[in-house]
Parts: C-alpha cells; sequence; structure tokens
C-alpha cells in the first residue's frame, strides 16, 4: 500500500470518528418546533440576530487578504535561488500594489473602531457637573 492510500484511509479513518464523537456527545433537545415546517411569516421567539459592528468584517478581510498574499509569496521564497530578476521584480510590484492598498485603508480610516464606552473620566465628569449643578440650583 503506498503512502497516498495511507493518507487517504487515515483521514477518512479520523473523519468518520470525529463524526461518530459529535453523535455521541453532542446535546439532543428535541422540541415541537423543531419539527414543524418552517415559513417565512413566522416570528421568531427571540431576537435571533445580533448588531455586528463591520468593522470587524473588515478586518477579517484584510487578514483573508494577507493570508493569501502570504500564500502567493510562499512559492517565490521557496525558489528564489531558481528565480531570475524577473521573479523578483514581479514579486516586488506585487507586495507594492498590496502595501499601496494597506495605506489607502489605513489612510481613508477604514481600520477605526468607533467606541460605544463611556470612559470613567468622563462619567465623572458629568456626575461633577450634575452635583454642580443641582448645588447651585438649590442656593438660587
Amino acid at each position: 500500500m503506498s503512502s497516498l492510500s495511507i493518507l487517504f484511509v487515515v483521514v477518512i479513518i479520523i473523519a468518520i470518528l470525529f463524526l461518530a464523537i459529535n453523535l455521541i456527545f453532542a446535546p439532543h433537545n428535541p422540541y415541537q418546533e423543531k419539527y414543524s415546517i418552517f415559513e417565512c411569516g413566522f416570528h421568531s421567539f427571540l431576537q435571533s440576530r445580533q448588531p455586528f459592528n463591520i468593522a470587524f468584517f473588515i478586518y477579517a478581510l484584510l487578514f483573508l487578504l494577507f493570508d493569501l498574499e502570504i500564500l502567493l509569496l510562499f512559492p517565490y521564497s521557496v525558489s528564489s535561488y531558481t528565480n531570475d530578476i524577473y521573479g523578483l521584480i514581479i514579486v516586488i510590484i506585487f507586495t507594492v500594489l498590496v502595501t499601496v492598498g494597506f495605506i489607502f485603508e489605513v489612510g481613508k480610516g477604514a481600520l477605526k473602531i468607533e467606541s460605544n464606552q463611556v470612559l470613567s473620566t468622563d462619567l465623572k465628569m458629568k456626575n461633577m457637573n450634575l452635583i454642580i449643578t443641582s448645588i447651585f440650583n438649590k442656593t438660587s
């Protein structure tokens, strides 16, 4: 048996093993609504969607982009001794294009995440302002 055949057999065995473990240990909570027909007009019991900031999606896209860049640059780094100057020029052009795109993203401010949190110093200042205005309102 060749090593490729052994690999296929091992992968199939591991996949079946993981599926069996999932079937054995996964929670099983059947109830009537699960087996009913889903129609577009049904109202859900609770709100199932959570608000999601689009900035996190942009970070995920950038991660994917740079991951693909590494994937495309890896063959050049492995065979850099056999590549000629032409291969080096192609890699430099590719890297410059990706870098210019990243600088454009940073320049547009697309990577800034607006925080909705209130700093504790802001709360202290608001409380102080409320106390001062209430004192002045009582005296006048």
